[in-house]
């Protein structure tokens, strides 16, 4: 069932991963990409699924705050690396980014 609207109890400082849960989203599988994230164990963050965030078309939209990385078209076995890389090692992963929040210019 979409949830109709982002989690209000999360602020802004608290480590947490918002897995968009909203008609888009379902409809590309961020059921699954959220039950992914929630089976991992002993990562330092909030796993929440949240209503639209806004990014239908790039979904499933997976952002992480308070830093405010958007990363799109997540599937499951995209969680792995992005707990591996990112929520513990601290890096970005370029590929994933969302490129319509995330601009790279190329000079």
């Amino acid at each position: 069932m979409p949830i109709d609207s982002p989690n209000k109890d999360i602020q802004p400082e608290e480590n947490s991963v918002l897995i968009c849960q909203y008609r888009s989203c379902l409809a590309a599988g961020s059921a699954e990409v959220l039950a992914a994230f929630e089976a991992i164990e002993g990562i330092n963050y909030k796993i929440v699924g949240t209503g639209c965030q806004g990014q239908c078309s790039c979904g499933p939209t997976v952002r992480i705050v308070p830093e405010e990385t958007w990363y799109c078209r997540i599937k499951p076995s995209d969680v792995p690396e992005i707990v591996a890389q990112h929520l513990v090692g601290g890096s970005r992963i370029e590929a994933k980014l969302n490129p319509r929040i995330h601009i790279r210019f190329s000079f």
